[in-house]
């Protein structure tokens, strides 16, 4: 548990770096493009006060063309927020306003010379200027230059507001994915966890059951050799030996089976196969043990039921359901078997009049090693109780479903129902 423990808090900080990393580069790639978008954005906001100052720089021509008293100025009533305008003659010589610093001066005269109007320039106090000049031609046919400052401190204040803006939610996100990573990670861990713990308790159900007929084993073997050579007491000895060995061989046979099953490595067959044979082959193989224990089998309907599959498992299948209710009727009782067909479906059904399953047994009965209260383990005898889940796994590759209903004393009804082939 220690190690699910330490692999979920693994995976939960995987989910929350990913992320970490996917709003990492989301975030430079978003900073970057707004940025560029910004910074247009600004270039653009100052051609169009240049254009502006162009404008009122001809109305102030125009003004003064038309000499009705005084000029009015055009230039200085224009107020552009956070824009310094500048109007400057051909030689670069300040119009508006009449004294100019002359690291704008300088800054405007290359960016009007240039084929890029843009310049950015280093204040004295450490701010950063976007400068912007444009040569214009006046309504008199002067020639002019047209100035626009802005600080670029608006937009490191608005790339500081998105950043934290960013900063907030992402934290925000991974707080969210840390939370909802650890609730998927519980529920994706939860089957593995599921199979681990049912692995543990089939190892130590399978050590379990090997151990008695390893036991038995050795215990015989060292009886018999410290004991002399007596015929009779040999025989029975190694009659014994043989029957813990035939165990040992179902135990590891049926392990063999559910771990090929498990592993999706055992071959399954599909050809055409007709049900109510394979149950009478099955009542054949079965009628030497139903005579030995003195439980009489009878036949009930028989109906033809043609369906695909493996026709060695599904008369293991069978075996396994029949040799339980054999099993589980005690001398004197009945075995019932009915094949029927219908609404595409072929239904085998094996009823005794044996000891029954108490109801709260009744969940248990396909899981592995299971073999219920003491009474039926007293009657199952040496059986390992893998019987049923190999049965499951049989039904399951078939498409069949096995539904089982008892009664304590009164006897236990098994059925199974398997998909009719095509025309069948």
């Amino acid at each position: 548990m220690e190690q699910l423990a330490r692999l979920r808090l693994q995976l939960t900080a995987w989910y929350a770096g990913v992320l970490g990393l996917v709003l990492l580069v989301l975030g430079v790639g978003l900073f970057l493009t707004v940025r560029r978008q910004m910074a247009r954005h600004l270039d653009v906001s100052l051609r169009a006060a240049a254009a502006a100052l162009e404008q009122a720089a001809r109305i102030r021509e125009t003004e003064r063309a038309a000499a009705h008293g005084a000029v009015v100025d055009a230039v200085d009533e224009l107020h552009i927020p956070d824009r310094s305008l500048y109007l400057l003659d051909d030689d670069f010589h300040p119009i508006k306003p009449a004294v100019l610093p002359d690291r704008i001066r300088e800054a405007i005269r290359q960016a009007a010379r240039d084929k890029q109007p843009y310049r950015d320039l280093d204040a004295p106090d450490g701010r950063e200027l976007r400068v912007y000049a444009e040569r214009f031609t006046g309504t008199t046919g002067a020639s002019y230059v047209a100035g626009v400052v802005a600080d670029r401190l608006e937009l490191e204040d608005e790339y500081t507001s998105l950043i934290e803006a960013f900063a907030a939610a992402a934290l925000a996100a991974l707080v969210l994915v840390a939370g909802g990573g650890s609730i998927l990670v519980r529920k994706s861990a939860a089957p593995v966890e599921r199979s681990m713990e049912q692995m543990r308790r089939f190892m130590a159900d399978a050590a379990h059951e090997l151990r008695t007929p390893i036991t038995l084993l050795r215990t015989r073997a060292e009886v018999a050799g410290s004991q002399e050579r007596e015929p009779a007491r040999d025989a029975a000895t190694l009659q014994a030996i043989e029957r813990e060995a035939a165990r040992l061989g179902e135990i590891a046979g049926g392990l063999l089976t559910l771990a090929r099953a498990d592993a999706g490595e055992w071959p399954v067959v599909r050809e055409t196969l007709y049900l109510d044979d394979a149950v009478a082959g099955a009542v054949d193989a079965t009628r030497a043990y139903a005579e030995q224990r003195r439980v009489f089998v009878e036949v009930g309907s028989f109906e033809e039921a043609k369906m695909l599959g493996d026709p060695a498992l599904v008369r293991r299948l069978l075996l396994i359901v029949l040799d339980n209710a054999l099993k589980f009727t005690p001398a004197g009782g009945r075995v019932r078997l009915d094949v029927s067909a219908q609404n595409g479906r072929a239904a085998v059904v094996v009823s005794d009049s044996g000891i029954g399953i108490p109801p709260e047994h009744l969940p248990h009965v396909f899981e592995r090693f299971y073999r219920g209260d003491q009474v039926r383990q007293d009657v199952a005898g040496g059986g390992a109780g893998l019987g049923l889940a190999i049965a499951q796994w049989i039904a399951s590759v078939h498409g069949a479903r096995i539904d089982v209903a008892s009664q304590p004393e009164t006897g236990t009804r098994v059925s199974i129902t398997f998909p009719l082939a095509a025309g069948g």
